[in-house]
């Protein structure tokens, strides 16, 4: 009487390289870096930002701010008429 019969030794084995082989996959996995690319449409964000925070730009915005508070902020009328005409402009237009 045999115990052990050659076919199912070999399907023992096939089991166990498969346990093995899933076994290194994860080991593997485990060891890969994490990678971080920017687009250039986020570099194009990030340079605007740091553009924004220029001391000047920041100095003239609590200029504005501070004229607006006491009132005495004055518009000019010109300025603002040839910034809206565009606009008026291409609503015509549709």
């Amino acid at each position: 009487m045999k115990i052990n019969e050659t076919g199912r030794v070999g399907a023992i084995n096939n089991y166990n390289r498969h346990i093995d082989s899933q076994r290194q996959e994860t080991y593997s996995k485990a060891r890969r870096k994490d990678e971080v690319t920017i687009s250039t449409e986020a570099m194009e964000l990030l340079q605007a930002q740091e553009k924004a925070q220029d001391p000047r730009r920041l100095e003239r915005i609590e200029e504005l701010k501070a004229q607006v508070s006491s009132g005495t902020y004055h518009v000019d009328a010109g300025k603002l008429a040839e910034k809206l005409v565009p606009y008026f402009k291409s609503m015509t237009e549709k």
